[in-house]
């Protein structure tokens, strides 16, 4: 109806959000619960957001790479109160990858792996479903692995689904979540230009990294 505000509940792929839409870019200092009330708008009101991740470990090459992510992190958890984080683990270890090149046949590589967020995801989107938390569930990804938990809860729950893909329209949006949702929005520059968390942070130590 007109007017309607949806309980609405964000879903966050932290690492596909963070590779698809901001790495490289000046808006790395986001304030998540700002940027998505503006992209969703008035008929969305936020009840919560869920921010899966995982903590990064150093490496030779960046060091400095959990600081910046600690800083992050704590800015958010003191400026968002609608934010609430969920961790999988990362992984970094050392495998034999087909040379494309041979010889050698092989080569070592570095592999680094977020475990854990895409299950721990479908688990809250469902569970949530359940509680009947929301009214829509907006999943901030694009990771066809969560298409199955939307397909039950729009056939157990009929509940709305809404999709922002990190990096569209450049960045083309999975069939497989596409095809369960009730709308599709991309994040344009002026959101993220205008929903950055103050820097330096009020009343604490926390500032935005230096590199960013």
């Amino acid at each position: 109806m007109p007017g309607h505000s949806h309980r609405t509940i964000v879903y966050i792929d932290g690492f596909n959000f963070y590779y698809g839409q901001v790495k490289g870019t000046p808006w790395k200092w986001i304030d998540p619960q700002a940027l998505f009330g503006k992209v969703l708008g008035e008929q969305n009101n936020l009840v919560k957001v869920r921010y899966f991740t995982a903590r990064v470990q150093p490496t030779p090459h960046d060091p400095d790479v959990n600081f910046r992510q600690d800083a992050y992190f704590r800015a958010i958890q003191a400026y968002c109160p609608l934010v609430e984080f969920h961790y999988g683990h990362f992984l970094r270890h050392k495998v034999s990858m087909e040379n494309v090149s041979p010889p050698p046949s092989t080569v070592k590589v570095w592999k680094n792996e977020e475990k854990g967020s895409d299950v721990n995801m479908a688990l809250h989107i469902l569970n949530d479903a359940w509680l009947d938390a929301y009214d829509c569930a907006v999943i901030v990804s694009n990771d066809s692995d969560l298409a199955d938990s939307l397909r039950l809860v729009k056939a157990q729950h009929k509940k709305l689904i809404g999709v922002i893909t990190p990096g569209a329209p450049k960045r083309k949006t999975s069939k497989q979540l596409a095809v369960h949702a009730d709308f599709i929005k991309p994040v344009r520059t002026w959101a993220l230009e205008s929903s950055q968390l103050p820097n330096p942070f009020p009343g604490s130590n926390i500032f935005k990294p230096t590199s960013w």
